[in-house]
């Protein structure tokens, strides 16, 4: 036998032709003129009725597949927002592109969800000369609303405000769906590339705690991508080309003369950087040297070729420990990957007449841009702008990249800009077929709200941070007495889960647009929206299983059997927000904002503790500790909001661990 799924999916498509098809007809049937004579009239109002019939019939049934037929969790809002748009069609025929919002209900006595659209359409018609009263839109568009599968009813309110309620039995049977089948995200519609550039440190220089937000919000966008069910490239652009090699290269022939043949002991890569600096700008010869040193790479001398790729080496060997740290999964493709397609693309622009002479130096101009990106130096020399043009090029045309992400730092912001610009004006990709864009960040700073720095002024090795994340999340471990309870290993694993998980999610749960204190007080406060917070949450509820004796067999059979009953109010809250996490990665997908996850984890965790306090799952005597009785409908939620923050974590590169 075949995928159910598919074919049921095949079946769902072919409805929804034949139902586009009738739609069709019947705009068509709506006006007999030049049809032929009258007498043909009763016939067509016949046909017409046999149309709206078969039409009501497919629809029917295209309602009851996409109930019944789907593994993957319903993006709720999002259906809402189809059968509101289609009961805006119906109702407002002539009205071109009207505005569409639904969005959750933030107070539960006006129901669960609000289309907000009978307002800004009473405004756009105002525009047009037609004066209409929005509450009269409302009426108009409840009145169209399509039968379908999950509103239970509409109420209007105010203006013009649509309150929706949800169907509980609905409700219920999606919950049931995540439990018998897993957070499945919604089908996508096509497989598209994703080309993630993050992290991006220099070669010969430590990470410091500038790569902190570029690695960890970049993972996290490419965990999110990944889950979504596409094709995502994660590359490391990192600074592995240009003047300081030459200087580097130099001083190794000075300190390590033999390093052909031995591999040198370069324990400190800053230091050695340093020196060489010191030496560039100090010592004339050796200046000269350098220069040389560097004209020697770009011709790919064999011995030059092999101090880049020791000094190279030494550097991937600290980066690779902070990526072991924080479970960062990256390919590198530095900036020595695209030198030999710069040329290509200088010409390309030169051949379309793109290119202005400025004092010796090749520059681009692009539509809308005050600041030109200089192509070629005037000493022949490429820039940082024919490298991103160059790496650019390369995810459009070889990768064949549909969305494109850059995550650095703000200040960034204005260069990615000319370099976009210039690849449409040079019609590289298209805006609205294509998606790149800048995902810029702020900086980090110290608890003074200034830069944040060591007490020496020296920016913080990121190494530094992570040892003393580990420091201080053991000792809050030991505040809590949970080396008393737990072993040498469960100890270990939930000192790494603590400290980089809460690194992690101080970083992601605060918008990355702005700047952000470094605190690890705050961080490892078990109050509030923290890392620290969710972990505990997550432990204790995963606990309550354990504590009924109950084991996934024997809730996988309850999840076949038993009805999740969403009779209680705490019950019906906590079924909604479990059942809104598609709509949460739809809007993150949308804006690249992941502190919205983190919100919504949080929000869940407090929801379910609401739940918790007020509704018995375990019943237990009270002389004997003894359980009496377990209300598995709510065990199944318990363990619906298990899944649901397993997988959030997931998603922001947090690794819970069983026992804390």
């Amino acid at each position: 036998m075949g995928d159910p799924v598919a074919g049921y999916t095949s079946r769902l498509q072919q409805q929804e032709l034949e139902i586009h098809s009738l739609t069709a007809e019947l705009e068509s049937l709506k006006n007999p003129q030049g049809l032929g004579l009258s007498s043909h009239l009763d016939g067509l109002r016949e046909e017409n009725a046999k149309l709206k019939y078969r039409l009501n019939v497919l629809k029917r049934s295209l309602q009851e597949e996409r109930s019944q037929c789907s593994k993957t969790m319903m993006n709720i809002n999002q259906r809402l927002q189809e059968i509101f748009g289609e009961a805006i069609r119906e109702a407002f025929p002539d009205l071109e592109n009207p505005p569409l919002a639904v969005t959750p209900n933030q107070q539960a006595k006006f129901g669960d969800y609000q289309c907000n659209s009978a307002m800004a359409m009473a405004q756009m018609m105002k525009s047009k000369g037609l004066k209409v009263n929005p509450r009269q839109i409302a009426e108009n568009i409840q009145q169209n609303i399509p039968d379908n599968e999950l509103i239970e009813k509409t109420e209007i309110a105010g203006p013009g405000f649509i309150n929706v309620h949800l169907k509980r039995s609905f409700v219920s049977k999606l919950l049931t769906n995540l439990l018998l089948n897993g957070v499945q995200p919604p089908r996508l519609e096509s497989k598209k590339k994703v080309v993630v550039d993050f992290s991006s440190p220099n070669i010969a220089k430590e990470m410091h705690v500038g790569h902190l937000r570029s690695t960890i919000i970049g993972d996290s966008m490419c965990r999110l991508f990944e889950f979504l069910g596409y094709d995502v490239l994660r590359l490391n652009h990192v600074g592995d080309w240009g003047t300081q090699f030459g200087m580097l290269i130099a001083h190794l022939q000075d300190k390590f003369p033999n390093y052909l043949t031995v591999s040198p002991p370069i324990g400190d890569l800053q230091a050695f950087y340093k020196e060489s600096k010191k030496r560039f700008d100090e010592e004339e010869d050796f200046k000269k040297r350098a220069y040389q040193c560097v004209v020697k790479l770009q011709s790919k001398d064999p011995a030059f070729i092999k101090g880049w790729n020791l000094i190279c080496d030494v550097s991937r060997k600290e980066f690779q420990k902070v990526y072991n740290c924080l479970d960062i999964q990256i390919i590198e493709r530095g900036e020595s990957f695209y030198q030999e397609k710069m040329t290509a693309v200088v010409k390309e622009f030169e051949a379309k007449g793109l290119v202005e002479m400025d004092e010796g130096r090749k520059i681009v101009f692009a539509p809308g841009q005050q600041i030109p990106l200089t192509v070629v130096k005037s000493d022949g020399g490429y820039t940082y702008d024919t490298s991103d043009l160059a790496a650019l090029r390369q995810r459009l045309f070889d990768e064949k990249a549909d969305i494109i992400i850059y995550v650095t730092d703000s200040g960034q912001g204005t260069h990615f800009q000319v370099v976009f610009a210039a690849a449409q004006m040079i019609g590289w990709y298209d805006p609205n077929v294509t998606r790149v864009e800048h995902a810029g960040f702020g900086v980090v700073l110290g608890e003074d709200k200034k830069k944040f720095k060591t007490r020496s002024g020296d920016t913080v090795r990121l190494m530094d941070l992570l040892d003393e994340g580990l420091k201080r999340s053991m000792e809050k471990l030991k505040e809590k007495d949970r080396d008393k309870v737990l072993s040498t290993e469960d100890l270990t694993k939930a000192q790494r889960s603590v400290a980089f998980g809460c690194i992690k999610y101080a970083d992601l749960s605060h918008n990355r647009i702005n700047d952000y204190v470094f605190s690890f007080d705050k961080m490892l406060d078990d109050r509030g929206n923290t890392a620290a917070y969710l972990l505990y949450a997550f432990t204790r509820i995963r606990s309550i299983a354990r504590l009924a004796n109950i084991d996934e067999a024997a809730l996988r059979k309850a999840a076949e059997t038993t009805e999740v009953l969403l009779e209680h109010d705490k019950e019906w809250k906590l079924g909604k927000c479990l059942l809104r996490f598609p709509e949460i990665l739809q809007k993150i997908l949308d804006d690249l904002l992941l502190h919205t996850l983190c919100d919504y984890l949080y929000e869940l965790a407090t929801t379910f503790t609401e739940f918790y306090d007020s509704c018995y799952c375990i019943e237990k005597d009270r002389q004997t500790g003894e359980v009496v009785k377990v209300n598995m409908w709510r065990m199944l939620l318990c363990d619906a909001t298990a899944a649901i923050m397993a997988k959030g974590f997931d998603i922001l590169g947090i690794n819970p661990v069983s026992r804390m």
